[in-house]
């Protein structure tokens, strides 16, 4: 065990705050996006450069600590339990490089940041359905873009380069020439294999897209549920769409049309001329009555948000299921628990409509286990005290209703995983498949064999 003067060695080794639970600082250095999920760590060290990351690494394994991460936005460790803390905040920034049409990202940088970076260069990157994640930890999920994914396939599809410090507390560049194993498993594996301080990716040469979305009144789930799922299913690559039913709180981050309202918010994007682009959305804009419609030819930076998903701190329980299929009693299902009576309290039910250059295999061998999987199902509650059983027996009886629809080979986008889920090696196993699994257990093995990162998406034996 670690006395006092073993942790006044480390912070004098490392040049960020080394922070123990009765420190000043302590709580807001271990702070989380999810309430519900507090980190309370042995140790907190905020990294400001790699070798801040070696010195705790090799604290961590020398008093036989686990290692968990903490980047930005969403991208948090289930749990700190006896373990020592990184943050990575201190470490962010985006460098980019106009004429490879790349960027540097590092630490805990968001996606704001990166597109705050490109913008100006006419570049945009592949980024998520929150511009206030982290980059990293969203590309290490593989990461579906709601606006590039159809057309370009998954963010980790253009990773060129990973810088990680491994659990020997060596400091790694991966790419497909150096460590191309290691590459492949980092690209789907998430927090599996060390901490990634640095991250390069390719850019796209794209201004603005056609994008946005329609938000439809509960009243009109059925028409809206039923005409979205044919019309998604006609569309070309280029377009990408989901749809949510939603409650939504009465916030200024939301028009006041909006406010307080049981909605059905249908999100598109179009990634090519806005004529055609405008034609291919009649269908959705012939449903009934249209609450708000923000479709338009936007610059990226906006159209970037279209999902208008949370932005700051807040207590949420969620749950995820891949769907092999949406026939007709799927969508009455989905109706039944989530429409008009329903007595539904969750904040947003999500459909992801997946397929075309999601479905491709990449150039380089990696372990997203999501591709051919046609839709991902996510839902969320937003509440604390007596409003946490409630919630939870809300998800459970709908992911239950909705099993029948399940995808046969159990395929999920990593990144939509609950703790529960993916702190069990079961569940990731059938996941990932058990052929993949093994091979990222092989991996594992060699790169982390006492497993000292098992905060997050751990990969480990089965029987354990």
């Amino acid at each position: 065990m670690a006395t006092d003067t073993d942790f006044q060695q480390l912070a004098e080794e490392v040049d960020g705050p080394v922070l123990r639970p009765t420190d000043p600082g302590y709580d807001a250095e271990c702070f989380t996006y999810n309430l519900l999920t507090p980190l309370r760590p042995v140790v907190a060290v905020g990294a400001t450069s790699p070798g801040d990351v070696q010195a705790a690494i090799r604290f961590a394994a020398r008093f036989g600590l686990a290692v968990a991460i903490r980047g930005g936005g969403h991208m948090q460790p289930y749990t700190a339990q006896d373990a020592l803390l990184v943050t990575l905040d201190r470490l962010s920034g985006v460098t980019v490089d106009v004429d490879r049409a790349t960027a540097r990202v590092t630490g805990a940088a968001r996606w704001s940041e990166v597109i705050d970076a490109t913008t100006p260069y006419g570049l945009a990157p592949m980024s998520g359905s929150s511009t206030t994640v982290a980059v990293i930890g969203y590309a290490l999920g593989g990461g579906q873009s709601p606006i590039f994914g159809r057309p370009h396939g998954y963010a980790s599809d253009h990773v060129r380069s990973f810088d990680i410090v491994t659990a020997d507390a060596q400091l790694r560049t991966v790419s497909a020439e150096a460590e191309p194993e290691l590459f492949a498993a980092l690209r789907g594996g998430k927090g599996n294999f060390g901490v990634v301080t640095a991250m390069e990716i390719a850019l796209f040469r794209v201004t603005s897209v056609f994008a946005g979305g329609i938000y439809f009144p509960a009243s009109q789930i059925k028409e809206v549920l039923h005409t979205w799922r044919d019309w998604a299913a006609r569309l070309p690559k280029q377009a990408t769409t989901s749809v949510a039913i939603q409650n939504l709180p009465p916030i200024d981050e939301y028009p006041e049309v909006l406010h307080g309202s049981h909605v059905v918010h249908v999100r598109y994007a179009y990634l090519g001329p806005a004529a055609t682009g405008r034609a291919l959305l009649e269908p959705m804009r012939g449903v009934g009555t249209r609450l708000l419609d923000t479709i338009a030819q936007q610059p990226y930076r906006e159209a970037a948000a279209l999902h208008n998903d949370p932005v700051g701190p807040i207590p949420y329980q969620d749950r995820s299921l891949g769907l092999a299929a949406l026939p007709d009693e799927a969508l009455e299902t989905l109706v039944g628990l989530t429409g008009l009576g329903s007595g539904s309290l969750l904040a947003s039910i999500e459909l992801r409509a997946l397929g075309g250059a999601l479905d491709r295999v990449p150039a380089r061998p990696d372990f997203v286990p999501s591709r051919g999987l046609p839709y991902q199902l996510f839902a969320f509650g937003v509440g604390d005290g007596a409003l946490i059983p409630v919630l939870h027996d809300q998800l459970e009886r709908l992911f239950a209703a909705m099993r029948p629809w399940a995808d046969l080979k159990h395929r999920r986008m990593l990144n939509f995983l609950s703790p529960e889920e993916a702190l069990d090696p079961h569940t990731l196993s059938e996941v990932y498949g058990a052929d993949n699994y093994d091979r990222l257990l092989a991996i594992k093995q060699r790169f982390d064999p006492h497993t000292m990162f098992r905060m997050n998406h751990t990969v480990r034996p089965r029987q354990a």
